[in-house]
């Protein structure tokens, strides 16, 4: 019985040492696709930044871009009103001098009648 016990203990011993090393192994591959997936994440994360900090160019860019093209047009628009004044101006004066020029006249004709 001891012998059946001997063989026993050795058989149980044998088959704990292979659950023992599958157990191992089974824990290295986990250890190994955890450290996959750190660095696929990493690895994701970093493509992530990049591309926000790309899209944020393009925006620093675009809105650059609309600043000076807005700087431009109220540019533009303030010539205009100063063109459109000084219109106004010289029309304003162009009518200020017909009228003198017709008053003008008309005392001259005046002047003629009444002699």
């Amino acid at each position: 019985q001891l012998h059946l016990t001997m063989s026993e203990n050795k058989e149980l011993t044998k088959s704990l040492d292979m659950v023992q090393k599958e157990l191992q192994e089974k824990e290295s591959e986990m250890k190994r696709e955890v450290s996959e997936y750190k660095a696929r994440l990493l690895q994701a994360e970093k493509e992530h930044q990049d591309a926000l900090a790309e899209a944020n160019q393009k925006n620093e860019v675009g809105i650059e871009a609309c600043r000076d093209k807005m700087n431009s047009l109220q540019h533009f628009i303030s010539s205009q009103k100063f063109e459109i004044e000084q219109l106004k101006s010289n029309r304003a004066e162009q009518l200020n001098n017909s009228l003198k020029e017709t008053n003008h006249i008309l005392g001259e004709l005046l002047k003629t009648e009444v002699r």
